[in-house]
């Protein structure tokens, strides 16, 4: 007998959960002969793939990480002082191994259920803490994508808040000291809007006159420190344009703030940047989390996520999230943002960075930045190298006649500057930077100039040659949190405190629909933190980013395998921003016809309400098209509304499997309806999870779409974000994608970037290369098959004890369903959200409550969950059913029940005073299961109402109020 030489560890059966033997067994409880026969009657025959997905052939987690490293090896990180808002940092040990590198935070979805979520939320206040402090502002948020979007919901929000002689006012100034990516991403975002953005110099432009910008301005935009590094004194500019009643932005330098005068202290109404230098590595552009600070008048507008202390059912302290939850779902077409993730995960690391260093180690780091660059620049003088910048924090700026020589030494001495197109340099210091450094740039420019170099002699004397009136006298984060965790065993077991207060998919399964939190395998995530990946910088040369050039091609084609389009751009780092960037790809291709005109979308009612707003900021007008009974797109009416704006219709936004959890049969009839009216057809990726092999969003007839590869291709949700939302596109759509100012990406309809990166958040993108790579086309096909199994076999346990909403044509569902709970209401007073506090007793997240259908659940089991995991999810929600009855049968009060009481921490259960009319051991282990291993809610449940009743948008940690 031969040997097979073939590698037997095959990475899809670690990827998938049920064995051969589970799915025979669901199979028998679906009622169904095979899996194949389960996949014809689910998904519809026209729309299925005819040949299997061109991929190349599975490799091991072995095999992969080998390989994968030579093509990281490929990257030639050479050391940048490049700036523009990218810096190299040093990410402490303590915080890279137990945050960054650790699935109990990693693998955690957003804290939508606060009880079990507490320890994310501390750590994003110790985020906002630290931001408001640093900028001198009164309230912040949880983080946004990155500094230039955060740029432009400052701008949206200036926008919307126009009053009175500015009601009309549509231009908005920006200092063109801001970042080039920062200034194209405004322009991309205010033109839908009829924003007019006017980019002009500062230095030229006083702002003496009270009435220099007229009527017609409503806004201002100031960069601190600009970007070539120039710090000017902000102050008098600010009032300045306030007296003309403009709103005042100031995108600052973080680490500027610990020693330089914060903008908030200037008068600014916004202070947003970037946290990417506490901590984060610069990872090629992405993903950081941006900071976004305002006035306390602002807090109802302010965009994303704000955490506050509210206090559980028995009056203990606690956090959850405010108002802003999830605007862009409760007021849909009307909201002024369509953000849905934001970037956890790189928050909590900033946050954790500044309460490990605490305010002096952050004033140290600051003030050695300041130093080294005082000694450079001086060191320079010394040679006869003369500098533009009067007052820097960071960054020179270098007047030099042979760039191209200059630039030539420093490559071959490892060094990368900035290049001005006028003949300037630019060298931007950072934490990581030490006395050879310095010595290196100093003979780069002795060999530049043609003096002797064998010895370099810094000028170590210095001083601070800032004005008094820019450099900081207030006193930050003082609070506890950041005066007591330096040392590292104090850090780890603070952040090990945190990480056991909060359940991940390292506790147990995590079924949101329209989320899919499937396994982050190790394998993939390995290759993040590799330096080739981490310190590139994104403005780098091409030339020297050949792995990541590499790894996006690669990327590319394969993504295009699965999808059927042509073309992928990874710039969005989002879902939705990736629909707002489809979206100006369908605006662009119409200008491009003379169709400007085209401006309606037409949207189902069920759809995500990122969808309506997303076409909103695209300055789309928004048409509902109805569902019928079975919660289908209602086809005659999307007949009539497509006929009834046939001049006007530019796009239909439809997500599939439909957001009910069904394979509309009649999709590819709705997809050619729209494109012989005239429209495009965008779909909305956040089901691919029931797509990939079977069919396509080409093969429904789509012509764009975005990708959730935080969903469907194993990037983790990270306590909700980083995500990322790449869109792939039809032939006729690719010269439209989004372009960038910095970097040439060769599309030739020049249209503006969405995010400051290129490409977005690329060093994550090594995780769906891997998911790929070591599943194969086959491996891939069969977990969205696996999946769909999964979801319906949930179903067929379930639907004997709770009403299924929608089905498709033979009685399946897709890859989620919804359950319905509205009947409990009506019938004993429990409502969905007693359902979902009392699976957190049974070590369960809940499902996406009340979403797309008030009153239900939305479940998503994904198809990394085994038999084992789903059943004792479904006896969970038995059991809970059976608790329901007792309430119905009068065995239960109908008030004071263990649904109406839940969750149970360990704290109740054990305490003196127990007065419940149930006891502890079915309040604490309802199913024996529970009693081997038990996740305990750290707090009772938390007013959870919309608004900020009882809640304080607070900037200080719980240990501050005790």
């Amino acid at each position: 007998m031969k040997f097979d030489f073939r590698y037997t560890d095959r990475f899809d059966t670690r990827h998938i959960g049920p064995s051969p033997a589970e799915e025979k067994s669901m199979l028998t409880s679906i009622g169904v002969s095979s899996l194949e026969d389960l996949i014809q009657k689910t998904v519809p025959a026209n729309i299925r793939m005819k040949a299997p997905l061109k991929l190349p052939k599975a490799v091991s987690e072995y095999k992969f990480l080998k390989g994968f490293k030579k093509l990281a090896q490929q990257n030639n990180v050479l050391r940048s002082f490049i700036g523009m808002g990218y810096y190299n940092t040093v990410t402490p040990g303590v915080i890279l191994r137990n945050i960054l590198e650790n699935p109990g935070w990693y693998t955690a979805y957003t804290p939508y259920q606060a009880e079990i979520a507490q320890g994310r939320l501390e750590a994003l206040i110790n985020y906002q803490t630290m931001v408001t402090e640093l900028t001198g502002m009164e309230i912040a948020n949880a983080s946004l994508l990155d500094e230039a979007t955060a740029a432009a919901e400052a701008m949206t929000m200036f926008f919307a808040s126009r009053k009175g002689s500015k009601k009309s006012a549509n231009k908005y100034f920006v200092s063109n000291g801001t970042h080039p990516q920062t200034i194209d991403v405004l322009k991309n975002r205010a033109l839908p809007l009829g924003i007019e953005v006017v980019v002009s110099d500062i230095k030229q432009n006083a702002f003496k006159e009270k009435d220099l910008f007229g009527s017609s301005f409503f806004g201002a935009l100031f960069q601190y420190p600009d970007t070539d590094g120039e710090i000017v004194d902000l102050s008098s500019i600010i009032k300045n344009a306030q007296d003309n009643d403009l709103l005042v932005a100031v995108s600052a330098d973080l680490m500027s703030l610990t020693i330089l005068t914060p903008p908030g202290e200037m008068g600014a109404d916004v202070v947003f940047g970037t946290t990417q230098r506490f901590g984060v590595p610069v990872g090629y552009g992405g993903p950081h989390a941006a900071y976004f600070a305002t006035k306390d008048a602002f807090k109802r507008q302010l965009p994303g996520r704000i955490i506050g202390v509210s206090q559980d059912a028995h009056g203990k302290l606690a956090y959850r999230m405010a108002l802003q939850t999830r605007e862009q779902h409760i007021r849909r077409e009307k909201a002024t943002s369509n953000i849905c993730t934001s970037q956890v995960l790189l928050a909590v690391i900033a946050g954790s960075y500044a309460v490990y260093h605490g305010s002096e180690g952050l004033k140290n780091i600051g003030h050695r930045i300041h130093a080294l660059t005082r000694i450079l620049d001086k060191s320079l003088q010394a040679i006869g190298i003369a500098q533009v910048n009067k007052n820097y924090f960071d960054t020179l700026k270098i007047a030099f006649e042979d760039t191209d020589l200059l630039k030539s030494i420093a490559e071959n001495e490892g060094i990368n500057f900035r290049y001005f197109d006028n003949g300037y340099i630019g060298i931007a210091l950072d934490e990581t930077v030490d006395q050879k450094d310095l010595e290196t740039i100093l003979r780069i420019f002795l060999k530049a100039t043609n003096q002797n170099h064998d010895t370099v002699e810094l000028v170590e004397e210095w001083e601070s040659h800032l004005p008094a009136s820019l450099k900081r006298s207030s006193a930050f984060m003082q609070q506890q949190v950041f005066n007591k965790y330096h040392s590292e065993h104090e850090m780890l077991r603070y952040l090990k405190r945190l990480e056991n207060k909060d359940l991940s998919l390292a506790h147990s399964m995590i079924s949101l629909g329209s989320c899919t939190m499937k396994l982050n395998a190790t394998a993939e995530m390995i290759p993040v933190t590799w330096e080739e990946f981490g310190a590139m910088h994104p403005f780098a040369p091409a030339n020297q980013a050949k792995g990541y050039k590499e790894l996006f091609e690669k990327l590319n084609q394969w993504l295009c395998a699965i999808t059927g389009f042509d073309e992928i751009s990874f710039q969005p780092n989002s879902g939705a921003q990736g629909e707002y960037a489809g979206l100006m790809v369908v605006r662009d291709y119409f200008k491009s016809k003379g169709e400007s005109f085209r401006n309606v979308a037409l949207i189902p009612s069920s759809a995500h309400g990122t969808n309506p707003a997303s076409a909103a900021m695209a300055g789309m007008k928004i048409v509902i098209v109805a569902c019928d009974e079975k919660g289908n797109i209602d086809v005659a009416d999307l007949k009539a509304k497509a006929k009834e704006y046939e001049e006007s219709l530019a796009i239909l936004m439809v997500t599939y499997p439909s957001t009910h959890g069904v394979f509309e049969e009649s999709i590819i009839e709705i997809c050619e309806t729209i494109h012989q009216h005239g429209g495009q057809v965008y779909m909305d990726g956040a089901n691919m999870n029931a797509q990939v092999g079977l069919t396509s969003p080409a093969t429904i007839g789509a012509d764009v779409c975005h990708l959730n590869l935080h969903k469907t291709f194993c990037i983790p949700h990270g306590g909700g974000g980083p995500g990322v939302g790449p869109i792939g596109v039809a032939k006729h759509l690719i010269p439209f994608l989004p372009g960038h100012s910095v970097v040439d990406l060769g599309y030739e309809g020049k249209s503006a970037a969405v995010s400051a990166a290129p490409w977005g958040s690329a060093s994550i993108l090594p995780i769906s290369y891997a998911y790929i790579a070591m599943m194969g086309g086959e491996g891939l096909t069969k977990a969205t098959k696996t999946a769909i199994l999964n979801a319906n076999y949930i179903k067929a346990r379930l639907e004997k004890f709770y009403p299924i909403l929608y089905t498709g044509a033979n009685g399946f569902c897709a890859h989620e369903m919804i359950v319905d709970f509205r009947q409990f209401k009506h019938s004993v007073g429990v409502e969905v959200e007693d359902v979902a506090k009392r699976l957190m007793d049974y070590g369960f997240h809940s499902p996406t409550v009340s979403f797309p259908v008030a009153g239900t659940l939305m479940i998503e089991p994904t198809e990394s969950e085994t038999k084992e995991e789903l059943d004792r999810f479904c006896d969970a929600l038995i059991s809970i059913y059976e608790e329901i009855r007792e309430i119905e049968q009068g065995l239960a009060d109908p008030i004071n029940n263990v649904l109406k009481n839940s969750p149970h921490t360990a704290e109740l259960v054990m305490s003196d005073g127990w007065d419940k009319p149930y006891s502890r051991e079915k309040a604490a282990y309802p199913l024996p299961y529970l009693k081997s291993y038990k996740f305990w809610p750290s707090v009772s449940r938390i007013d959870s109402a919309y608004g900020d009743r009882n809640l304080m948008c607070t900037c200080a940690p719980i240990s501050d109020y005790a």
